[in-house]
């Protein structure tokens, strides 16, 4: 299941049945502070998996997480509620990283040429770190592979939706997924 699916699983609702704006987040709309850090503490965890998997840095997952929260504070009051709050969250989140991106000149079209060794098949008791072993492998990868395949085969969108929000071209997501 990938995060654009699955919803928050905090212990704050964000949005109800109905499809209105829950009392918490129409507090922190209203600039209460207790209101919003109840958001964070629900969605940072998910925040932070995003911005680790795509930046593929530790230190830097936890100053994205710190940007997209500021960025949430400062355009809390332009969610409307037609989505859950975590969605709009997770989009805020991959905006926040593919600006970092651009703005510190890493060029996310760029491939670095590395030796062409493969992963070995995983045996089914290896499946068990399975999560902990793609993290490993994901900072392995060149900054453009990694945003991509983080974007495709983890957060499900497909190459045209790449390419609009990285800025190149479908052809170059699907070559540095491959590569990825």
């Amino acid at each position: 299941m990938n995060a654009r699916t699955s919803g928050s699983t905090g212990a704050v609702a964000t949005t109800s049945d109905a499809g209105g704006i829950d009392d918490v987040v129409r507090r922190a709309q209203q600039g209460d502070v207790d209101a919003f850090a109840l958001l964070y503490r629900s969605h940072a965890g998910a925040i932070y998996a995003l911005c680790r998997r795509m930046s593929g840095d530790e230190r830097e997952a936890r100053e994205l997480v710190q940007d997209v929260f500021v960025r949430a504070w400062e355009r809390l009051t332009t969610f409307r509620g037609q989505s859950s709050l975590g969605t709009w969250l997770h989009r805020l989140g991959v905006n926040v990283v593919l600006e970092r991106i651009r703005s510190t000149k890493r060029d996310a079209a760029r491939l670095i040429e590395g030796d062409d060794s493969t992963l070995a098949p995983r045996s089914t008791d290896a499946q068990i770190d399975a999560g902990i072993d793609l993290d490993a492998a994901l900072v392995h990868l060149p900054s453009g592979a990694r945003t991509v395949f983080v974007l495709h085969d983890i957060e499900g969108y497909s190459h045209d939706e790449i390419a609009l929000m990285t800025g190149i071209a479908p052809g170059t997501a699907r070559a540095q997924l491959w590569r990825g």
